[in-house]
């Protein structure tokens, strides 16, 4: 079983994963061997984005779209692409994939322009805007892989145009049920259970 419910071209599987590993470019069908590649190459985006081309303007659609490519484009050939099928996880249904384009839009204009860049952000100001984009970004889901560590990446972003150190996501780790609430709560605009989370996770460095 896959972890998403996907369809079309960007559902393909690479032949002899048992359909667990997506269609790839080093031929991988071991889930195992893809996590360790995309782990690998996520420390390199870390490196590349803190500290070698840090983002101190406002962060932009196109900016997050770079960093998908730069992660995952030895991997996938859609690597900063917008992603082209409808996806769900757990029951969860993420934003129609023909609707992803105009979210982005929307998802740019209404969090990205407000609170990035974080500069002189206090902690209350800076997990309220993490909390809200955290959410935002999810809830669009614009790629095929990797949303969930891109949005982390994001978020590790603003906290060091604050001046804090990346979050610790430990605590999220520990305890999934209550990252999956939030998100879902975050549906109705109720930020809350999210900004919880995101004051632990500030709060453990």
């Amino acid at each position: 079983m896959s972890k998403y419910k996907v369809g079309g071209t960007q559902g393909l599987y690479q032949s002899g994963s048992n359909d667990l590993v997506l269609t790839n470019k080093l031929g991988l069908t071991d889930p195992v061997d893809m996590d360790e590649a995309e782990l690998v190459l996520l420390e390199k985006l870390y490196e590349d984005v803190l500290l070698k081309h840090f983002p101190r303007p406002a962060i932009q659609v196109s900016d997050i779209k770079v960093w998908h490519r730069r992660w995952l484009g030895n991997i996938y050939d859609w690597a900063g692409e917008e992603r082209s099928v409808n996806m769900s996880k757990s029951g969860f249904q993420f934003a129609a994939a023909a609707q992803v384009s105009r979210l982005l839009q929307e998802f740019e204009q209404q969090y990205l322009n407000k609170f990035t860049p974080c500069t002189a952000f206090s902690e209350s100001q800076l997990i309220e805007a993490i909390a809200v984009t955290h959410i935002e970004f999810i809830l669009v889901h614009p790629f095929r892989e990797g949303n969930g560590r891109l949005s982390r990446l994001l978020a590790d972003v603003m906290a060091v145009q604050a001046g804090f150190q990346p979050l610790d996501y430990s605590c999220w780790d520990q305890d999934k049920s209550a990252y999956i609430s939030a998100i879902q709560a975050g549906l109705s605009m109720n930020y809350q259970p999210m900004k919880v989370l995101v004051s632990r996770a500030v709060e453990l460095n």
